[in-house]
């Protein structure tokens, strides 16, 4: 981690959950942070003052093209551009492929897998701009992009992940074309116990009291063991299923 300390991480959807814990883990190493989300003052809040990091907490909605675009161009102009791009913003929305909502299968889409690429077109084109050549790009997916859905009402989102897999693939290759040293992952964890169900009708908070399930903080150690690797090394794929889980 020693080659980050110092550098500029962002963190999409860092105002809570996974973000929150990647955040933070960052933070501990010496890394610059720079918190995304609509929800600034729970970015705020994160702040160690014990530790060697700085946070800085940006006002934004990766749905918003032109919120992402901004976000980029203030770090640009105050921290010189980003190094490691964590994206880990998401929302779950359940509903049958029959008769499920237009809207929630929009932001699904948007938040999951379009957002996902803007963030990731804006960072690269940055590192590439100023020759950094050992960046790294991270996408936070789901266990759910490795198998077909639990049931119909699971489909879009598990669709969603899945597409996160595919692009991860295609930035890959792309990067390889370019002769460039950026590497990039996914850390695909099943069950976490996050806000994510917020929006789910068929789950409620006490999935967590009845289910196995893992902490924020077990996707933030995986996160940290992605980074620290040799740089001739690039961990692709970190799969992560709570102990006990069918």
């Amino acid at each position: 981690m020693e080659t980050y300390a110092g550098r500029v991480a962002l963190v999409t959807g860092a105002s809570s959950g996974i973000g929150a814990a990647v955040v933070q883990a960052l933070l501990r190493k010496g890394l610059t942070v720079v918190g995304l989300a609509r929800r600034v003052d729970r970015i705020k809040a994160l702040e160690l003052k014990d530790a060697p990091g700085k946070l800085y907490a940006v006002e934004g909605d990766v749905t918003k093209e032109e919120s992402i675009t901004s976000a980029f161009k203030w770090i640009s102009d105050n921290l010189d551009g980003v190094d490691v791009l964590v994206n880990n913003a998401g929302v779950y929305h359940d509903g049958d492929l029959t008769s499920s909502d237009t809207e929630a299968w929009r932001r699904t889409l948007e938040v999951n897998v379009l957002g996902l690429c803007i963030c990731t077109r804006e960072a690269v084109q940055d590192m590439l701009r100023r020759g950094v050549d050992d960046g790294f790009i991270v996408h936070i997916g789901s266990v759910a992009g490795h198998c077909p859905p639990d049931d119909g009402t699971s489909a879009m989102y598990s669709a969603s992940k899945h597409a996160v897999r595919v692009l991860l693939e295609g930035l890959r290759k792309d990067l390889v074309a370019k002769k460039s040293k950026i590497r990039v992952g996914e850390i695909s964890p099943g069950l976490v116990n996050t806000e994510i169900i917020t929006n789910s009708t068929s789950w409620t908070p006490d999935i967590f009291e009845e289910l196995p399930h893992m902490e924020p903080e077990d996707v933030a150690d995986a996160l940290l063991f992605m980074l620290s690797r040799h740089p001739r090394v690039q961990v692709y794929d970190i799969v992560m299923y709570p102990t006990g889980s069918e």
